[in-house]
């Protein structure tokens, strides 16, 4: 397995990337009071099969808790990894939806965090934050820069906001597997001195809390939650690295 991606590799993982984006785009109008996660996992899985890939976040994992469901749905103060049930979305709940798609051998990889009904100023303006740092962090996603350089840019801008950072969980590189090196990470680590190099492609998420950066993973082994039991949001795009400006390979409508 390389980290720098040859042509064909880059066409097969645009290829899932589209489908990623594209279903993201189909379940916003979905996102509404009185529906369920499962109801909206149903959607998803529906929608990726139609378009001749698998979700590759079904079975994801090692021994016998793998991951049940086809996207990674997670409200309020759950951070990441919420797993679809009989829950029903309420007014003022934001839900991010993390989708994985695998299509010919290659993954694809994106997050929107969504806003269900009349939602407090308080959480519009995390989704704001978070949505921002996500671009800030990409636009450092450069040939010749460091990896920090991203981490920079979104901790920068997040922690300068007033939020937190989460450190437990990053972004990955991602390819002919879902997660592959580099490790992304969303803060900086004078250790890291990894250099991105054209070619490349990887998955920038920064999962922001509205409190502190700490987080716990549920009894379920996979739904992680702030400690503080304060909202967090999640955005995400998997990036090819260019001889300029970064390509955004699961661009939406977002």
């Amino acid at each position: 397995m390389s980290l720098i991606k040859t042509d064909r590799e880059v066409e097969l993982i645009k290829a899932s990337c589209k489908i990623v984006a594209n279903v993201l785009k189909y379940i916003k109008d979905f996102v509404k009071e009185g529906i369920t996660t499962l109801e909206l996992d149903d959607l998803i899985e529906n929608f990726i099969v139609s378009e001749g890939g698998y979700p590759a976040f079904k079975g994801y994992g090692k021994g016998k808790n793998k991951f049940p469901t086809s996207s990674c749905i997670s409200i309020n103060e759950e951070v990441v990894h919420g797993i679809p049930c009989s829950r029903k979305l309420i007014n003022g709940d934001i839900v991010s939806i993390d989708v994985g798609v695998v299509k010919d051998g290659y993954y694809g990889d994106a997050a929107y965090t969504f806003e269900v009904g009349e939602v407090s100023l308080k959480k519009k303006r995390l989704l704001q934050i978070t949505k921002e740092s996500l671009y800030r962090g990409i636009s450092q996603a450069r040939d010749g820069n460091l990896l920090n350089d991203i981490a920079s840019a979104i901790q920068d801008y997040v922690e300068g906001s007033g939020y937190g950072v989460v450190r437990d969980l990053c972004g990955h590189g991602i390819g002919s597997n879902l997660h592959e090196e580099p490790a992304v990470l969303n803060y900086y680590n004078p250790k890291n001195r990894f250099k991105l190099v054209k070619g490349m492609t990887i998955a920038i998420e920064p999962m922001i809390n509205y409190g502190t950066y700490a987080i716990k993973t549920l009894k379920d082994g996979w739904t992680t939650v702030t400690k503080d039991n304060e909202p967090s949001a999640h955005f995400e795009h998997t990036i090819l690295i260019t001889d300029g400006e970064p390509e955004i390979l699961t661009k939406s409508f977002y």
